[in-house]
């Protein structure tokens, strides 16, 4: 059985994999929690993380990847990761990173400040090392950085990985997953003068196996409805469509409408034609639509999430017969914590924690073919 859990962090997104054979993989972290706030309802996110550890008897994780560097994917990274750049964030009870993930733009982007530009200057630094990271798409801006650096694109191809392919080091067979990745473009991060982190980060789809059933999970950032609908688009001209179906899917954004189309719409966002073919076509039977965001709110807001996607996306939920989660709400607006997503061979179900710490299982449901 692997798992995978979702934080309750506010608008913000963090997402641990538990791999069967013991494998710990970190998606962004932003420990967002004012600690000084009594009624802050948002994880201990470090906490949280080091007791999992702790009781695994691990002190790194295999991987932490970074989808892009905005804040409220990164914040908090340099006080609780081991970085090798510096000597200032070693020590103590940093939890090390076995091999760090992030789109070219982390390496190419210019005036990164604060958090951003220490995780550019770690993921810089390993590259430069040629060992424990992974860059995903090569761009030109990639090729004349490495050229400043004194290397070659060819010196370091076997650390970068391309849109349309398979992430290396993991197969279902030995890892019981695969990473396949959809994004970042190498002709976006080319395109203009500044990037644009949102639809520049790294979207994957991860294959899960487990008691001999397949169970998708799509994790795809901050991007806006124009990407995702230019991922549908190369898919689908590659014939690979398989690619975006998702059992579980983290939806980008923190439910933004922006992420299904241009318009919010009154009642509800209506999404464009390949952004709405990949909620309508490829999501799975009993499928999960999780929202890494605070409430979905009763009234308008200009920020997200917003209740008009909100409404498409749980209209989307219960035409599969599945549940649209709200990190913050769940199991409770009042009390909310971890989602924790078990995947096996009834492919994606919901654990519930009842008295005394033990773990059940809820709505879950015969096992699914496909």
């Amino acid at each position: 059985m692997h798992k995978i859990n979702f934080f309750p962090l506010g608008n913000a997104d963090s997402c641990r994999l538990d791999l069967e054979n013991g494998m710990r993989l970190l998606f962004d972290y932003a420990e967002m929690r004012d600690a000084d706030d009594a009624n802050d309802k948002r994880i201990d996110l470090p906490a949280t993380l080091r007791e999992d550890l702790d009781a695994a008897g691990r002190d790194a994780f295999d991987v932490v990847a970074f989808s892009h560097l905005d804040n409220d994917h990164i914040c908090g990274s340099s006080d609780f990761f081991h970085l090798d750049h510096a000597k200032k964030y070693q020590g103590g009870d940093r939890i090390k990173i076995t091999e760090l993930w992030v789109p070219a733009a982390v390496i190419v982007e210019d005036g990164c400040e604060d958090e951003a530009k220490i995780i550019q200057a770690e993921a810089r630094y390993r590259l430069k090392a040629g060992a424990g990271i992974r860059v995903f798409s090569r761009p030109e801006k990639l090729e004349s950085w490495l050229q400043k650096e004194g290397l070659t694109l060819a010196e370091r191809s076997s650390l970068i990985t391309d849109a349309g392919q398979l992430v290396p080091g993991f197969t279902q067979a030995e890892h019981g997953v695969e990473f396949f990745v959809h994004s970042p473009f190498a002709s976006r991060t080319d395109e203009g003068e500044l990037l644009d982190r949102n639809d520049d980060s790294l979207v994957l789809q991860a294959a899960f196996l487990s008691g001999g059933r397949e169970t998708k999970l799509l994790l795809t950032a901050d991007v806006t409805h124009e990407v995702l609908a230019e991922i549908v688009r190369v898919t689908k001209y590659k014939k690979n469509e398989a690619r975006l179906q998702w059992d579980v899917v983290n939806l980008p954004h923190h439910c933004s409408y922006l992420s299904l189309g241009p318009d919010k719409g009154k009642e509800v966002t209506e999404p464009v034609p390949n952004v709405k073919w990949l909620y309508e076509n490829q999501g799975q039977t009993g499928g999960l639509l999780v929202s890494t965001s605070c409430p979905i709110p009763a009234g308008e807001s200009d920020q997200p999430p917003h209740r008009q996607a909100a409404t498409y996306y749980k209209r989307r939920a219960t035409a599969l017969g599945g549940e649209f989660k709200v990190t913050m709400e769940h199991p409770k607006q009042s009390a909310p914590e971890v989602l924790v997503i078990r995947v096996d061979a009834s492919k994606a179900t919901i654990e519930k924690r009842i008295l005394g710490g033990a773990a059940i299982i809820v709505n879950q449901p015969a096992p699914r073919a496909g």
